[in-house]
């Protein structure tokens, strides 16, 4: 969804696991063994996303609202759908521009500026780290997820390369009866989904009358 937007994606082959070992960066144990790296690795997400804008994809679905009861359940940790103007937005996989407690993770906070340095701590003293979920860590929203996927009449999947679990699995969880839509330049294998073979902007542009 955002790649138009100037974004870099995590899987292709241009991405960020290019140039960084999703171990060193991404996990817990990076945390524990180099916390000024994993630092410096989000600090340049939250800097290019404060120079990054919504595109017209993230427009379309926020004006779906005026007609219809949309829920974005998103991979990506940006905030492009809520400045677009989407109200009900599930980040499975945390968001950039907050911060929460090593100590306690209920103790979240907003970001408004992209850097956030070792010496930042929680008002229990705690260092702060990113409110990313970080692979190996559970998925806390996903029950939440499911749920709604459940109960879809129309399913849209954009953009998503069906490989990552647990997420993947929301693409399965609509009922029989939803129509269910696949956006992507290169989808993947996905049985029972109306295949459309482009980018997410275009993709929904073209689906977009016929909801």
């Amino acid at each position: 969804m955002s790649a138009e937007s100037g974004l870099r994606t995590f899987r292709d082959n241009d991405g960020l696991w290019e140039n960084y070992h999703v171990e060193d960066v991404a996990t817990p144990e990076a945390w524990c063994r180099d916390r000024r790296l994993v630092l410096r690795f989000y600090n340049e997400r939250r800097k290019a996303l404060l120079g990054a804008k919504p595109n017209e994809g993230h427009c379309i679905i926020a004006a779906w609202e005026k007609e219809h009861r949309v829920t974005v359940i998103t991979q990506n940790v940006d905030d492009l759908h809520e400045r677009a103007g989407s109200s009900r937005v599930i980040h499975l996989h945390g968001e950039l521009m907050k911060a929460r407690s090593t100590l306690d993770p209920t103790l979240v906070y907003p970001l408004t500026h992209w850097e956030l340095r070792e010496g930042d701590k929680c008002e229990k003293g705690s260092q702060l780290r990113p409110h990313i979920v970080w692979f190996g860590e559970e998925v806390p929203l996903m029950p939440a997820a499911e749920e709604l996927a459940g109960t879809a009449d129309v399913l849209i999947v954009v953009g998503t390369s069906l490989q990552v679990y647990p997420a993947a699995s929301l693409a399965y969880a609509a009922p029989r009866r939803a129509r269910r839509i696949l956006i992507d330049p290169h989808p993947p294998q996905a049985e029972g989904f109306e295949v459309v073979a482009q980018t997410a902007t275009s993709g929904l542009r073209q689906i977009a009358g016929s909801l």
